[in-house]
């Protein structure tokens, strides 16, 4: 039995049934929300394993949704759906704090693989965020999504958080960029490996002031988180 709870929130009703039902059949928990305005609220009532946003809704968007989802769960998967294929769209998806977006129209086969996929992630970061990760002078705190550098906390994207949590555990060891790449977005497309460079920059700037710790680009392979004893 499948006790994977979801919030979906679609506006179109005939979609929404589809894929209601497609989902249940396949021993999904899915709560069906059409309208957009209650969907926080749904969210905080039922505490799903992941959401699921339609980003075109009447009076608000899923874009906002998130945020305000994001604001209270920094660890709940949130799935996109849009038929919005702009890389700017793309990109506002995750700044809003989506793990992974679905473009319309799309097949039941992926939209379940991507639920599978970032429930899995999920259950592996909750659990994984339950403790501190130090390496030289610093601490991160996965959970609060929080880099404390010399005392001074620094927030973290989800993403941001997830990247950096694959890197420090390999401590030392080479993290292999295909396997980041899977992790984060849920494929090795080029696109998605422009948006790793740019995250793996980010992190590069934060621990700028951490002089035991560097983020080594192995070419063609992946990178080496190395701390200095």
């Amino acid at each position: 039995m499948n006790n994977t709870k979801i919030l979906y929130v679609e506006d179109e009703a005939s979609l929404a049934m589809i894929v209601k039902e497609s989902l249940e059949t396949r021993g999904f928990q899915v709560h069906l929300i059409t309208d957009g305005g209650k969907a926080v609220q749904a969210f905080e009532r039922l505490q799903p394993d992941i959401c699921v946003l339609d980003i075109m809704l009447p009076n608000t968007n899923g874009y906002e949704i998130g945020k305000a989802i994001r604001q209270l769960d920094k660890q709940v998967p949130i799935l996109f759906l849009t038929a919005k294929v702009q890389t700017k769209d793309v990109l506002t998806g995750f700044e809003s704090g989506g793990n992974d977006y679905i473009k319309k129209p799309f097949s039941m086969e992926e939209l379940i693989v991507r639920i599978q996929n970032l429930c899995a992630l999920s259950g592996n970061a909750r659990e994984s965020a339950k403790t501190s990760i130090e390496f030289g002078q610093s601490i991160f705190y996965p959970k609060k999504q929080e880099l404390h550098l010399g005392g001074e906390p620094l927030k973290l994207s989800h993403r941001e958080t997830r990247l950096l949590e694959i890197l420090s555990k390999n401590c030392n060891e080479t993290s292999f960029r295909k396997q980041i790449l899977l992790d984060l977005w849920g494929d090795d497309s080029f696109f998605n490996s422009r948006n790793l460079d740019v995250y793996i920059n980010k992190l590069r700037k934060y621990l700028r002031s951490e002089p035991s710790v560097e983020i080594i680009t192995l070419k063609g392979v992946g990178y080496l988180f190395k701390v200095d004893d």
